[in-house]
């Protein structure tokens, strides 16, 4: 990734190696020669002192010639060591005699000859003075020939007799600074390969964390909540991580609660949405259903109080016609408060147990005026008890209004028939008629309330186009199946009970 951190530290760590070893290397060029005579300078000014002391205590008449590897006494002693350690020749002349009496030179002659060139400001070579003493000089030798150059230390010491002259080449230095940058662009080509591979693993390993935060963090953001980080680190990293798998858990549940509100909000709006639709469909059908009714009973009651009907014969009429009407009138609007309790849950049902066959056989037998004058003839064979769970009322208007539909409905040979069988653990009832078959467009619509197939045959015996609701209302409430279907010859409808002999049929009569 270009944009990593992975990638971005890496190359921080490269460009802060590249820029350490550049100004590495500028020191060692423009500032490791500048130190290097300073420090050239400090090892002069002690050895000066140094000798100087030993000098103040012995004359340098008294003391034995410098030999090689001698370290009888303390000038030989410091000789040496500034010989040995710092690369530094020096020679000590006798300023009466003009003699070298000490020297740590090979060729002692040739720094005593430079030695009385700069005494007698006879030299030919360019020099730079470096710093002056009240008793020497140090200074910077050039030599054209080989181009070499020489930090020199030449003067008297403080018994003004003994001229010294002590000299470290420079040289050296130059060959320094140039072995130093090429080692220093070896060794730091190597530690920046090495540098990058490890800056590259270390943050390898703690990137890899932070991608998965990154990776839940997006889950998170397109509402997946099911992802987690699984990191066990102890540090900020994992601190953030149980945080985010908390945060994560906390969203779902505040997701979901706001899902199930709105869903629940959405619900009351539609359930209000749909009260007010019945509410208006309501009024509108129970206005169009009272209308005809409430019009023949005011036109016979103005036709009675004019006097239209003087017989007795017609007065009987007109008032049989009222109350035939009023009938009508009275037994929708109870059908109506019925349905409507049923819909709204306050008339639930009270289950118990019940013997089915005798409450078809009681219907059969209550309905049997009605039956003969629709000269319909009812087929109800089954006789042995079969005992169900349910509201016994209810279930007697479920089977009550199937009956008086298929009397109002029945045609042809005017056979009805009524039949129980067990399916499945349930009881299933149906009434079937031999008439003409329901236009399958309609038949999803025949429990609407005051929806009629046909409308003249049923203003013929008086339906409202209530009675199938009701049916429908009460199998809601009893969370039982029921429907119609078009068989051969006629309709069928039907509807299910539980079995009183199944577990929850126990369950349900215990409650009862």
């Amino acid at each position: 990734m270009r944009h990593s951190i992975r990638t971005r530290i890496t190359f921080i760590f490269i460009g802060l190696t590249a820029l350490i070893l550049l100004a590495v290397w500028a020191a060692n060029t423009w500032l490791l020669e500048e130190y290097y005579v300073r420090d050239k300078i400090r090892i002069l000014e002690r050895g000066y002192a140094s000798i100087d002391t030993i000098l103040q205590k012995n004359p340098l008449s008294e003391l034995e010639p410098y030999s090689e590897g001698s370290n009888a006494d303390e000038l030989s002693e410091v000789l040496k060591n500034l010989g040995d350690r710092y690369n530094t020749t020096i020679v000590l002349v006798d300023n009466v005699t003009g003699n070298a009496v000490v020297s740590s030179a090979r060729d002692k002659n040739f720094l005593v000859r430079r030695l009385l060139s700069y005494a007698l400001d006879q030299s030919e070579e360019p020099v730079e003075v470096i710093k002056e003493y009240p008793n020497y000089v140090i200074q910077r030798s050039y030599n054209p020939m080989d181009r070499s150059a020489d930090l020199e230390a030449w003067g008297f010491f403080s018994d003004n007799t003994t001229l010294f002259i002590m000299s470290i080449p420079l040289s050296s230095v130059w060959e320094s600074v140039d072995l130093s940058n090429r080692f220093l662009l070896i060794v730091g080509t190597v530690a920046m390969v090495l540098g990058c591979v490890i800056i590259y693993l270390i943050t390898r390993r703690i990137t890899l964390p932070i991608m998965d935060l990154a990776k839940l963090s997006e889950e998170m953001t397109n509402l997946n909540f099911d992802m987690k980080y699984t990191g066990q680190q102890q540090d900020e990293i994992g601190i953030l991580g149980r945080n985010m798998n908390e945060m994560s858990d906390r969203l779902k549940e505040t997701i979901t609660e706001l899902k199930e509100a709105n869903e629940q909000l959405q619900k009351d709006i539609n359930e209000k949405i749909q009260i007010d639709e019945m509410r208006k469909e309501f009024i509108a059908n129970v206005s169009h259903e009272l209308k005809t009714p409430i019009a023949l009973i005011q036109g016979y009651a103005e036709g009675l109080t004019e006097g239209m009907c003087e017989d007795e014969e017609s007065r009987n009429y007109y008032c049989g016609v009222i109350m035939d009407e009023a009938v009508k009138m009275n037994r929708m609007v109870r059908q109506l408060l019925n349905l409507t309790a049923l819909e709204f849950g306050n008339d639930t049902p009270v289950m118990e147990t019940f013997n089915l066959t005798d409450v078809i056989q009681g219907i059969i037998a209550s309905s049997s005026i009605l039956i003969q004058q629709k000269d319909a003839r009812v087929i109800f064979e089954h006789r042995e008890p079969v005992q169900v769970v349910a509201d016994e009322f209810k279930i007697e208007e479920v089977i009550t209004n199937y009956l008086t539909n298929a009397l109002n409905h029945v045609r042809g040979e005017g056979r009805i028939e009524i039949g129980i069988r067990e399916e499945d653990g349930r009881v299933k009832v149906t009434v079937f008629n031999t008439g003409e078959a329901i236009p399958e467009e309609d038949v999803p619509k025949l429990w609407t309330k005051f929806y009629k197939v046909d409308k003249a045959r049923t203003r013929a015996y008086g339906g409202s186009g209530i009675g199938l609701s009701i049916v429908k209302a009460i199998m809601d409430s009893h969370h039982q199946e029921y429907g119609v279907r078009n068989a051969d010859g006629g309709v069928e409808f039907w509807f299910t009970l539980k079995k009183a002999g199944d577990m929850y049929g126990k369950a349900e009569a215990e409650k009862a």
